[in-house]
C-alpha cells in the first residue's frame, strides 16, 4: 500500500511520510518536533530555531523548498583558524580598523529565500552592518565591525543557518582562481542536441510519408522511443524556462520565458498524447529543436558577454600610471597593470593607492570614501597596511606593495551603487516595456488563433497556439541592447575612450548642453610654459628657493602643480612636511624648515603683484608669481564645432580668472558663455540649475576639482593624462591624445541608440510576416522553431555589423574617416 506524504506543519495521518519542515527531506520519525513541524536532523531543527528566535521566518514563505538538509553540517569549531591573523589578512578585503569587509562563497546558495536570509544577517548578529548578495557569484560581501565580530563567528553563523562558506587554500594564500563556470548549460545543450538527432533520426519514416498499413507496431515503437528521449529535454534541458516563467508569475510579471515555456508544455502534452494514444507521431522533433536552438543561442549570448566582461576590466577603466621608486631612488611612471609585490611606489596628494601595500614613509590621511561611503579620512601611521581604493590626502607616500593590482575589486568599486545611480536610458526602458507588451501581446494572439480554430479542428487549433508562440519569441527585443551596444564599448576602448556601461551610450545621445573645464581639459597640460615673475625689489629665483617650489609642487596632482613642477625639471625635489591642499584655491607645506605657499590670488592675496598667475609665497612674504601660458588640445574648435552642429550650448566652467577670455572667444560662442573664477562649488551648482530648467548636461572635466559637477551630470567625462587621478564620479575616462576624436566616439555611441530602434523595427517586420502564417495553422511547428532563434541570430548580427561598419566609416578601424 502506498504511503502519502504528510507535510510539515499538520498533524501526520497513520502511516503517513513526515516531511522536514526545513529542507522537505523525508524524516525517519517523529522525534524531532516543534509543535506540529517535524524536523529529519537536529541540524534543521536547530536552523528553524535560530530563524524562529529573531522572527526570520519567512525564509520559508518566499520559495516552495527553501532550506537544505543540514545532516552533514559542519562542526563550527572547524573555523577555529580564521582567528589567525595571517589567514585574516588574506580573507579580508578592507578594514579601518573598526568596519571591515569580506566576501565569502556559499555554493548552497539556491533561490530567493537564500538572498533574503543573506541580506538579513544584521538580524542574526549585532555586529553586522550590512551584507549583499550576488547571485550569479554565490557569493556574499559582509561589511561588519570587528570590535563586535569576528570572521570566525561569521563563518560559523554562515554555517548555523545552511550556507556554510567555501575557503581553500588559494584563497588564503592570495592565488585564488576565479569561480569554475557553471557547466550545467553545456550538458543541457548535449542532452537536448543528443535528443533532437535521434528523434528526427526515428521520424524518418514519417518524413518520407511511408504508410502505416503494414508494420504499424514499428512505427509505435518510434513514437515511444521518441517520448522517452524528450522527457529528458522537457524535465532537465528546458528547466531554467519553466523556472523563470513560473518566479515571474508569482511575481506578477510577465517575462519573455512566459510564452515559451507555454509553448513548450503545448508541444510535448500534444505530442504525448498522439504518441501514446496512437493519433500520430507527434512534434518530438520539433520540441527537442526547439530546446537545442534556444540553448544554443543561450550559450552564445552567454559567450559574447563573457567576452565583453573580459574586455572591460579595471585595464580598460584605469589607463594610467603609478609612479614606481627603483633601487636608485628614480621615480619611473609605469602602467598600473605592470605593478608587482615588493614595488615600492609613491603616492602623492590626490591620488588613488592602486594596490595593498604597507606605509613606508610620510603621513597618510587616507580617504576610505570610495570603499566605505565615510567622507573623513584615515590617519594611517608609518608601517601600517593601506588597502587599494584609498584616496590619500596630503604629502606624498611611499608604499610597499603586497598585492599586485586586485582588478575585479577596483572595477568593483567605480560600478558601486553607492557612487552614483544613474536613471536607466531610454533604450533599456523601451527594451524592458517592449519585451513586457510583446509577451502580453503574443498571448493574445495566440489564445483568439486557438479560439478561432478550435471548432473546426483540434489539431489546426493546437498548431496555430505553439507556432505563434515560438515564432513570436520576444528574444530579439531582448538581445539588440547587450550586442549592439556592447560592441561598441568594446570598440571605444580600443580607442582609449573608456565608457562604465551601455546606460551611459544611450545617455550621450539625449543631453542638450556640454560643460568643459579648463585647465588639464581643454588645455594641454605638458606642453603649457611656466614663467616666473619675480615680486618688486627681488629677483629671480635662485636654485634653493627652486628646491623649495618643486618639492611642494610635486606633492600636488593638480595640472598647474604640475606645469610649475614641469617647468623645474632639473631640479631634484625634497621631503615636504605638513602638506595639505585647498580644492580651487592653493597648496601649502615646510620643505626644508621653510613654510612654503603657492596658489591664487584669493590664496595668497597679493599686495604687490597683479591678480593673476600662480603666487608664490616663502615664510609669509610676497617672493613673485608664475605667469602660465596654456595651449589648448589638437581638435578643441572640431570638437567645439561638432558640438554646435548638433544644436548643443557649449559653456566653460573655469577656476582661473578671465585674462584668456580674448584667446577661448574664437572657440565659444561668445564671451557669455565663458564663467571664470569659478569654485568647485559653483561648478557642482551650475549643472544644478542646467538639470532644473531640463537640461541635460554632459561634462567634462579632469576629475580633480570637477568631482561634484561630475557626479551631479547627466553624463561626466574625465580626460586623463598619463597620472593617477581616478575618481568613481566620472562615467566614462577620455585619454587625452584622443581628445579630437571625441565627435566619432558621441557619432557612434548616436549610432548604437539608432541601430537599436532600427533592429526593433526589424523585429516586429519578422514578427508580422510570421504570425501572418503563423495563426492559419499551416506553419509547421519545427519550421517556427528554427526561425525563431533566426531571428535573434538576424538581430545580432545586424547590431555588430552597423555598429562595425559606423565604426569603420569613422576611423575607429582604421577605415576612413
Amino acid at each position: 500500500m502506498a504511503k502519502t506524504a504528510a507535510p510539515s506543519g499538520s498533524k501526520p495521518a497513520s502511516g503517513a511520510v513526515l516531511q522536514c519542515y526545513h529542507c522537505h527531506d523525508e524524516c525517519p520519525d517523529d522525534q524531532l518536533q516543534i509543535g506540529d513541524k517535524y524536523f529529519c536532523c537536529t541540524g534543521c531543527q536547530m536552523v528553524y530555531e535560530i530563524l524562529n528566535t529573531h522572527d526570520l521566518c519567512q525564509f520559508y514563505s518566499l520559495d516552495e523548498q527553501p532550506g537544505q538538509s543540514q545532516k552533514l553540517q559542519r562542526d563550527t569549531r572547524s573555523y577555529a583558524w580564521l582567528d589567525d591573523p595571517d589567514v585574516q589578512q588574506q580573507l579580508i578585503q578592507f578594514t579601518d580598523g573598526h568596519t571591515t569587509r569580506v566576501a565569502f562563497y556559499l555554493p548552497s546558495m539556491h533561490c530567493a529565500s537564500c538572498i533574503w536570509l543573506l541580506e538579513h544577517l544584521y538580524r542574526l548578529d549585532k555586529g553586522v552592518v550590512h551584507s549583499k548578495v550576488n547571485f550569479l557569484k554565490k557569493e556574499v560581501t559582509i561589511h561588519f565591525e570587528q570590535e563586535k565580530t569576528s570572521l570566525r563567528h561569521l563563518a560559523a553563523l554562515l554555517n548555523s543557518i545552511g550556507y556554510p562558506p567555501e575557503i581553500n587554500l588559494g584563497d588564503v594564500s592570495g592565488t585564488s582562481k576565479p569561480k569554475p563556470v557553471d557547466r550545467s548549460l553545456y550538458y543541457k545543450i548535449g542532452i537536448a542536441g543528443f535528443a533532437f538527432g535521434n528523434i528526427m533520426l526515428l521520424s524518418f519514416p514519417e518524413y518520407l510519408g511511408l504508410e502505416k498499413t503494414q508494420d504499424e507496431w514499428f512505427f509505435q515503437l518510434f513514437g515511444y522511443l521518441n517520448l522517452f528521449l524528450a522527457i529528458p529535454v522537457l524535465v532537465y534541458a528546458a528547466r531554467d524556462y519553466f523556472v523563470s516563467a513560473v518566479t515571474g508569475l508569482r511575481n506578477r510579471h510577465l517575462n519573455i520565458d512566459v510564452p515559451l515555456a507555454l509553448g513548450m508544455l503545448m508541444l510535448f502534452g500534444r505530442s504525448a498524447w498522439e504518441i501514446l494514444s496512437g493519433n500520430g507521431a507527434g512534434y518530438m522533433d520539433s520540441f527537442a529543436g526547439l530546446v537545442f536552438f534556444l540553448l544554443a543561442g543561450r550559450w552564445f549570448q552567454q559567450k559574447t558577454y563573457h567576452h565583453l566582461s573580459f574586455e572591460r576590466d579595471y585595464k580598460s577603466y584605469f589607463p594610467v600610471a603609478a609612479s614606481r621608486k627603483d633601487a636608485s631612488g628614480t621615480e619611473t611612471a609605469v602602467p598600473v597593470s605592470k605593478l608587482e609585490p615588493g614595488d615600492i611606489i609613491r603616492v602623492r596628494n590626490g591620488e588613488l593607492i592602486p594596490a595593498d601595500g604597507y606605509l613606508l614613509k610620510g603621513t597618510a590621511h587616507i580617504d576610505y570614501s570610495f570603499v566605505t561611503g565615510e567622507a573623513e579620512p584615515i590617519t594611517v601611521a608609518s608601517g601600517e597596511k593601506v588597502f587599494a581604493g584609498g584616496k590619500q590626502v596630503g604629502e606624498t607616500l611611499e608604499i610597499s606593495l603586497t598585492r599586485r593590482v586586485d582588478t575585479s575589486y577596483l572595477t568593483q568599486l567605480w560600478n558601486d551603487e553607492a557612487f552614483k545611480s544613474k536613471v536607466k536610458g531610454h533604450a533599456s526602458i523601451l527594451a524592458d516595456r517592449a519585451g513586457r507588451y510583446f509577451t502580453i501581446l503574443i498571448l493574445v494572439v495566440a489564445s483568439l488563433a486557438f479560439l478561432y480554430w478550435l471548432p473546426h479542428n483540434l489539431q489546426l487549433a493546437v498548431n496555430a497556439f505553439t507556432a505563434v508562440l515560438i515564432i513570436a519569441c520576444p528574444c530579439a527585443v531582448a538581445l539588440s541592447i547587450p550586442f549592439t551596444m556592447g560592441n561598441i564599448l568594446r570598440i571605444l576602448g580600443r580607442n582609449r575612450f573608456y565608457v562604465k556601461n551601455t546606460n551611459i551610450l544611450e545617455a550621450l545621445s539625449t543631453v542638450h548642453t556640454v560643460v568643459f573645464d579648463k585647465t588639464g581639459t581643454i588645455t594641454n597640460v605638458d606642453r603649457n610654459a611656466a614663467h616666473f615673475m619675480p615680486a618688486p625689489g627681488t629677483g629671480g629665483l635662485t636654485p634653493a628657493e627652486q628646491i623649495l617650489i618643486k618639492s611642494l609642487a610635486h606633492q600636488s596632482s593638480h595640472p598647474k602643480s604640475r606645469q610649475i613642477a614641469g617647468a623645474l625639471d632639473q631640479v631634484v625635489a625634497e621631503p615636504a612636511d605638513n602638506f595639505s591642499e585647498i580644492p580651487g584655491q592653493g597648496i601649502t607645506g615646510t620643505v626644508l624648515g621653510k613654510q612654503i605657499r603657492l596658489g591664487s590670488a584669493n590664496f595668497i592675496r597679493p599686495e604687490t603683484l597683479p591678480e593673476t598667475g600662480v603666487f608664490l609665497e616663502i615664510d609669509g612674504k610676497e617672493r613673485g608669481y608664475f605667469e602660465l601660458k596654456s595651449r589648448y588640445r589638437e581638435g578643441l574648435h572640431k570638437v567645439l564645432g561638432y558640438f554646435n552642429g548638433l544644436g548643443l550650448s557649449s559653456w566653460l566652467l573655469s577656476g582661473d580668472n578671465n585674462r584668456e577670455a580674448t584667446y577661448l572667444t574664437p572657440y565659444f560662442e561668445s564671451e557669455s558663455f565663458m564663467r571664470f573664477d569659478q569654485s568647485p562649488q559653483d561648478k557642482l551648482q551650475f549643472i544644478r540649475n542646467l538639470q532644473v530648467q531640463r537640461q541635460k548636461a554632459l561634462m567634462l572635466g579632469d576629475g580633480l576639482n570637477d568631482a561634484g559637477a561630475l557626479q551631479q551630470s547627466d553624463v561626466g567625462i574625465v580626460v586623463a593624462e598619463n597620472t593617477n587621478n581616478f575618481t568613481p564620479a566620472c562615467d566614462a575616462i577620455l585619454h587625452a591624445e584622443a581628445f579630437s576624436d571625441l565627435p566619432h566616439f558621441i557619432d557612434l555611441s548616436r549610432w548604437g541608440i539608432t541601430t537599436v530602434n532600427s533592429a526593433y523595427i526589424l523585429a516586429a517586420c519578422y514578427n508580422l510576416i510570421g504570425l501572418s502564417f503563423a495563426v492559419t495553422g499551416t506553419l509547421s511547428p519545427v519550421i517556427a522553431a528554427i526561425l525563431m532563434p533566426l531571428s535573434s541570430v538576424t538581430i545580432v548580427l545586424f547590431g555588430f555589423g552597423m555598429s562595425q561598419w559606423k565604426a569603420w566609416k569613422s576611423g575607429l578601424l582604421g577605415g576612413a574617416s
